[in-house]
């Protein structure tokens, strides 16, 4: 093969482009796709660098010696098998990634349940998308984090960004966005913000009284859609008595943002023909994360938005965050984004995989549950597409615990954090070395193309699994196409339903939206313009307050840390960090008032302390952000060690984006 059409490895968007191979060189153009309008950001034009990389990995290695796949392969299965015996089954747990294609996430929730039998199984979407999600299904009954195409902002009057970076984050996406039309709530002047008409830069961790504040100047105005409301919805009432204590002077000690810009916000959303409101992570990743974003989408039906004249939507992060937790990497899943805990989903998905409902696992703890209680509940793990030892909250504690393990192994492309410390590392395929499926932020299910194999002595992560499935005893499918069909199988009747999706379909379209239950099916761009995924078909509002981090400034520690992304960098960092073309430094963003009363300059030294741990990096002086805040992009080890584990009770998503720090001279 000389090109494949394919997508790109990184973010959501999934951005579409042609690989072509010449005298062993891979060369990266884009492709014209309804998502990236033939646009590409620098993470995609230099996401082939990797492929022939000097660091990539070639060869199994057992404690960091060279030895046959045979040899590594024996000895996870020996090392399974005798901590199963030792400690039960569910002493070996598995964590996955939003990167993973449909068919690995799959594959490695099955493998979990009737492979290893473990309800040890968590991934780390549950620190991406997992407040929006659990927000949407108790307000819609589904989560899908765009129910319409991208497409459809382009028809917008008015778009509300809550915690999102966008011209940095998956820049191509801006096409999308009409001039002058985009409101941003963040703490900082992001490049997003900086292209905004109207920028609400409010306190960190205070997104939940600034919707409910928009809320309340929603009903004083006069701008509910009060036919949607009483057609369409249930539960206003509460809300509408919530929000009345949320007047906007109240709303402006809370959040730092001008009464005159809440009011100009609601007014532009309010008068709009169309509009749509998007959260992000700077919005979610709280321990208050599911109920901001209900505080949200009460907004967006307040106004009649979804499925009607506009929408809510949740911009997800991560390459296939969408399809990863629909099909049964998530800790409580079943695939078809069914429960575990539902008898009848256990019964279907039991019957499909050729076991007994008894014999499948229950829900096991989330993403940072799971990590905590490694070399205790948990003696050995087995991780695929993730590097928590950067990625996890209190990540050096995180780091203890994996070197507390009896045994872990990790597969990946390069010698990651995570697998620098593994007993047993191996090497897995790139994505243009692979065929498979991913969902993008749309619900858009496309496809991978494979444009080369990999080198020798790689394996792709389903060859993986098949071959730890042979030697416990259990065939696992490893051709992803079977995979993918088995997948449509499971999916059918439930919420992310594939059963229509087969590869020729998506060949012969740009992608399918799911749910899409039969080859028939046209598929689904647009959810809820008739019903809502509820019982009786209307969307309901949660009445949600305000309250303040779970880690709030004091004396001590009296500035508050935010963290994100930057434009070159990805999660991470394991793959850009390593791409020469992307440059990138760790550094501290501060305002110039705090940096005058610490005596710092510009490029000079700072170091940032929490309770949990302490950074040092080069300072970055800018107006862009707020006095009272410093910023830490994550894609560097040790940033994520400083951040608070709390975790959202509904979502069990970290508070990644608000604790409390000291910041200083070193």
């Amino acid at each position: 093969m000389t090109t494949a059409a394919t997508h790109c490895p990184y973010c959501a968007l999934q951005c579409a482009m042609t690989l072509r191979r010449v005298d062993g060189a891979v060369t990266v153009e884009p492709r014209e796709f309804p998502t990236n309008r033939g646009g590409l950001c620098q993470k995609g034009w230099t996401s082939a660098d990797l492929l022939d990389h000097p660091e990539r990995l070639t060869g199994p290695l057992l404690h960091g010696r060279p030895v046959s796949w045979d040899e590594a392969l024996d000895f996870v299965a020996a090392g399974i098998t005798r901590t199963q015996q030792e400690h039960g089954r569910d002493a070996v747990g598995v964590f996955g990634g939003g990167g993973l294609t449909n068919e690995k996430a799959y594959t490695l929730g099955k493998f979990a349940r009737i492979v290893l039998r473990t309800s040890t199984i968590d991934y780390n979407g549950r620190f991406c998308m997992s407040s929006a999600a659990a927000a949407g299904m108790r307000a819609f009954g589904l989560d899908r984090g765009l129910p319409f195409p991208l497409a459809d902002l382009g028809t917008a009057d008015a778009i509300l960004l809550a915690g999102g970076n966008l011209a940095e984050t998956m820049p191509p996406i801006l096409r999308h966005f009409a001039a002058g039309n985009l409101i941003v709530i963040d703490p900082r002047v992001t490049a997003t913000a900086a292209r905004a008409t109207l920028h609400l830069q409010n306190t960190p961790g205070t997104d939940l009284a600034l919707a409910n504040g928009l809320l309340h100047l929603a009903v004083a105005e006069g701008l509910l859609d009060s036919d949607y409301i009483a057609a369409r919805t249930t539960g206003f009432e509460p809300v509408r008595a919530t929000v009345a204590s949320y007047w906007p002077a109240r709303v402006e000690r809370i959040t730092g943002v001008p009464i005159e810009d809440m009011v100009r916000a609601v007014r532009m959303l309010g008068g709009a023909g169309r509009a749509y409101i998007l959260t992000a992570r700077g919005a979610e990743q709280h321990a208050k994360g599911t109920d901001t974003v209900s505080a949200f989408i009460n907004l967006a039906l307040a106004l009649g938005l979804p499925g009607n004249r506009g929408g809510y939507g949740c911009v997800t992060g991560q390459g296939n965050g969408q399809g990863g937790r629909e099909h049964g990497q998530k800790a409580d899943q079943l695939p078809g984004y069914r429960r575990i805990d539902d008898p009848a989903a256990r019964e279907r998905i039991a019957g499909i995989w050729g076991v007994r409902a008894e014999d499948l696992p229950g829900p096991g703890p989330s993403a940072y549950e799971l990590l905590d209680g490694l070399g205790t509940a948990t003696r050995a793990l087995l991780v695929f597409g993730s590097n928590p030892v950067v990625s996890a909250p209190r990540a050096r504690h995180v780091t203890d615990r994996l070197r507390a393990l009896d045994l872990l192994v990790v597969a990946d492309l390069v010698m990651s954090e995570t697998a620098a410390i593994a007993d047993v590392v191996l090497p897995t395929a790139q994505w243009a070395e692979e065929d498979g499926t991913m969902t993008n932020l749309e619900g858009r299910v496309i496809r991978r193309r494979k444009l080369m194999d990999p080198p020798e002595g790689v394996r792709t992560d389903l060859d993986i699994l098949a071959a730890l499935g042979d030697r416990l005893g259990v065939a696992v499918l490893a051709e992803p196409e079977a995979v993918f069909a088995e997948l449509g199988l499971a999916s059918s009747g439930g919420a992310a339903d594939y059963a229509g999706i087969t590869y020729d379909r998506i060949d012969a379209e740009t992608g399918v939206f799911w749910p899409c239950p039969d080859p028939g099916h046209p598929g689904t761009p647009r959810m809820f313009e008739e019903n809502f995924a509820t019982p009786d078909g209307l969307a309901r509002f949660v009445a949600v307050e305000h309250r303040p981090p779970a880690e709030d400034v004091c004396e001590e520690y009296p500035v508050y840390l935010t963290t994100g992304r930057v434009l070159t960098q990805y999660q991470s960092g394991a793959q850009t960090r390593r791409v020469g073309r992307l440059p990138g430094e760790l550094f501290v963003e501060l305002h110039p008032d705090l940096a005058a009363r610490l005596g710092v300059a510009a490029g000079e030294p700072v170091t940032v302390s929490s309770r949990r741990g302490s950074v040092t990096a080069p300072a970055r002086v800018s107006e862009t952000i707020r006095a009272d805040t410093v910023f830490l992009p994550f894609h560097w080890a040790g940033v994520n060690a400083l951040v608070n584990p709390a975790l959202d009770p509904t979502s069990r998503m970290p508070e990644f984006k608000v604790c409390a720090v000291r910041v200083e001279k070193p």
